[in-house]
């Protein structure tokens, strides 16, 4: 089923990739294609909490697909209700890039990959002491697929949308995952605002 997912993702950036040599054909880069905006982020599953906020910049890519770059700024929770009544806590940061394709003008999937720090917290039961670890390797793949109130249009005006997405990378220390391994839908919710209010 990863592979599958994966795939998906591959796909997605080709097509973003290949509308962007129709655009250079067309007349090359157009800076009224570009956006900003950003989005937040919440995860609520089993006994795992996840809030944060992603800054991002775009380009539209033809009619179909946008791609671009955001950064990462994120505070997770895992607590062991059952057993040990431990906890884990976790802030991090990073980037990553990121592609939609949509094949409806209020629908689209998307994937997006992630390079990440993360610290890690660790709480034992009764708070007795701590141990904290930096790590590197907190790499994600998400793919999903979401709702947006209407693409940038060509009257250039800007979009909310709301996506769903899981981390299939198989990473043991991504934050999309909790205390067992198994990734957590994560749901997004942002805004896009193109930096041009020019009409074409």
């Amino acid at each position: 089923m990863k592979k599958y997912l994966l795939l998906a993702v591959a796909v997605m950036v080709m097509s973003g990739a290949f509308a962007q040599e129709e655009a250079e054909e067309k007349g090359g880069f157009n800076p009224d294609n570009l956006f900003t905006g950003g989005s937040i982020s919440l995860s609520f599953f089993n006994n795992t909490f996840l809030v944060g906020a992603s800054p991002m910049l775009g380009y539209k890519l033809g009619g179909f697909a946008d791609a671009g770059l955001l950064m990462n700024i994120q505070y997770s929770s895992i607590r062991d209700y059952a057993v040990f009544d431990d906890r884990l806590r976790q802030t991090l940061y990073g980037g990553g890039a990121f592609a939609r394709v949509y094949p409806l003008p209020f629908l689209f999937a998307v994937g997006q990959v992630e390079h990440n720090w993360l610290t890690q917290k660790y709480l034992p039961p009764g708070n007795t002491g701590t141990t904290i670890r930096t790590t590197d390797q907190a790499n994600s793949v998400l793919v999903g697929a979401g709702y947006c109130s209407g693409r940038l249009r060509k009257s250039n005006t800007g979009f909310f949308y709301m996506s769903v997405l899981w981390d299939v990378s198989g990473n043991e220390n991504s934050p999309y995952t909790d205390s067992y391994g198994r990734a957590v839908p994560v749901i997004k919710a942002g805004v896009n605002i193109p930096l041009s209010f020019k009409a074409k």
